[in-house]
């Protein structure tokens, strides 16, 4: 087996909520090994959205160790968060989360920006994801001449612009048709296949199917 590119030992988080307290996750143990295609199941309140934010580093654990990639990452400034979540990450969400403003080939290489690449280097990385996901004819569209599925796809270009090591997917196809969600599962596949890391979010059975192994989610703890 391949070495894990995500280790969560005893990951706990609590919550306080006025006089009330909210056990999100009460006690995970999970590794996700590099090239697996994972997705994480469980009905509302289950603890899934905390553990995606968790492992996506947006958050941190009440109690626990995380490493991803040979870095703890448990114990890290906000600052250490940023920089590993702009170099290990690509994150994919629901609402695609495009700059309106930008172009297709803007909004895909925008996380160059941060990185400090030249405008030339950027523009060339980002048109080369562009077409990898089908999209080199509308990289000089803006976010409101395209459809939801082409908007999803500029989306997961721009989350793989940095090749990250992990490919993090929260609801992907949440905002999509079924006809348009097929077609953004058969591009995940694709990715995998290019030997990505993918965790997938979804609350939906046949869209957790496109994924290799299934974890379920209840009441904070992994449903064996």
């Amino acid at each position: 087996m391949s070495e894990a590119l995500i280790s969560l030992q005893e990951i706990r988080k609590t919550y306080v909520l006025g006089e009330q307290t909210v056990h999100a996750l009460k006690k995970i143990d999970l590794d996700i090994y590099r090239g697996e295609y994972v997705a994480l199941m469980g009905p509302s309140g289950s603890g899934k959205s905390t553990l995606m934010n968790i492992i996506g580093c947006l958050d941190t654990p009440s109690s626990g160790k995380y490493w991803l990639n040979h870095k703890e990452v448990s114990q890290m400034s906000d600052i250490e968060l940023s920089k590993v979540r702009n170099d290990e990450i690509g994150f994919v969400f629901q609402t695609f989360n495009l700059l309106n403003r930008l172009t297709s080939l803007e909004n895909v290489a925008l996380p160059l920006v941060y990185a400090g690449i030249s405008q030339k280097e950027r523009n060339e990385r980002a048109a080369e994801t562009l077409n990898k996901v089908g999209l080199g004819n509308r990289m000089d569209h803006k976010p409101n001449e395209l459809s939801g599925g082409q908007r999803q796809r500029v989306a997961v270009a721009r989350a793989l612009i940095n090749n990250p090591s992990l490919l993090l997917a929260d609801e992907p196809t949440g905002n999509l048709d079924t006809q348009t969600s097929h077609e953004i599962m058969a591009l995940f596949e694709e990715i995998h296949a290019g030997g990505n890391t993918i965790v997938l979010v979804t609350h939906e059975e046949d869209i957790a199917k496109h994924a290799k192994k299934i974890v379920r989610l209840r009441d904070g703890l992994i449903a064996l």
